[in-house]
């Protein structure tokens, strides 16, 4: 008589593993405090980026020491002491070559990289998910293209929430029932863009009143929201999580408050949150439709 509700009980602790799972979900795209470094590459435009700066900077520090060596050496061998008698000569052929040359050949090879990095930014695939986003004044509203599904986000803790901007033990409770830690406030929101990780999601960008940017720094993605156009972006997330960005184009008085909060998830996870998200007309926790 024990086994059955023994058997049951593992049952239903199996059914639960993937709202367990999502309830978790961890944070990866986030700023560190006093970090210096990027964010995690969860996408291979991020992956891309990140190489690329790297090898560039490479490049400029063997340029900076050079340089740098080469006033050290023209201090030493041409102060007054040591050359009393200055030399009268005006131009110097071989030396204006290798300076012209060398910074062109520099250039090409650098271009020879960071152009094909841009293109693949800039050619934008077919998108499994097409999410049309619109910044206002100082908020951000998404529309998830051919699923009749519309909804905004407000950063938990902003005046549109209830808040003052500040961290108060009622903002603090507000980030708990949203899943969110303390550390979370100011890059939290009170819904999230939700997507299924290993596909191809194309972000529609716009602005309602004034210029803003959508940027996921961890998905090495950024672009402006201009009113009256409509931008386009790409990306693939690699890994299940949770991603932070913020508006990165000055775009008011509250422009520190309107932080983008993207959640990562299975297809399967992805699949359910959008149908209920559907039903019900608006915006639903994805934690809320698995423990369901």
């Amino acid at each position: 008589m024990q086994l059955k509700p023994l058997l049951l009980g593992l049952t239903s602790a199996f059914a639960a593993a993937p709202a367990f799972a999502q309830q978790t979900l961890e944070t990866i795209g986030a700023p560190v405090d006093r970090g210096t470094g990027f964010q995690p590459a969860a996408t291979e435009l991020a992956r891309d980026l990140q190489w690329l700066d790297g090898m560039i900077l490479v490049i400029i520090t063997a340029i900076v020491l050079f340089v740098t060596a080469l006033l050290a050496y023209c201090i030493v061998r041409y102060n007054r002491r040591a050359n009393p008698n200055p030399s009268t000569f005006t131009h110097n052929t071989p030396v204006e070559i290798a300076w012209t040359v060398g910074p062109i050949l520099i250039l090409v090879f650098i271009g020879a990289f960071s152009l094909p990095v841009l293109f693949k930014q800039q050619e934008i695939p077919e998108g499994d998910v097409v999410i049309k986003v619109t910044g206002y004044q100082w908020y951000w509203g998404y529309e998830y293209v051919g699923e009749d599904l519309a909804y905004d986000g407000y950063m938990i803790g902003s005046p549109f929430t209830g808040g003052d901007n500040r961290l108060t033990p009622e903002v603090e409770e507000q980030l708990v029932e949203a899943g969110y830690r303390k550390e979370d406030f100011l890059l939290a929101t009170d819904t999230a863009i939700v997507v299924p990780v290993g596909k191809t999601v194309v972000m529609q960008v716009t602005g309602a009143d004034v210029i803003h940017s959508w940027t996921i720094p961890a998905f090495g993605v950024k672009q402006d929201a201009v009113p009256g156009r409509l931008a386009e972006l790409w990306f693939t997330a690699e890994q299940e999580g949770i991603y932070f960005g913020q508006c990165s184009e000055l775009c008011g008085i509250a422009h520190a408050y309107m932080p983008i909060t993207v959640k990562v998830v299975s297809e399967a996870a992805y699949d359910a949150w959008l149908t209920a998200s559907k039903e019900e007309g608006t915006y639903v926790d994805v934690r809320t439709v698995l423990t369901n």
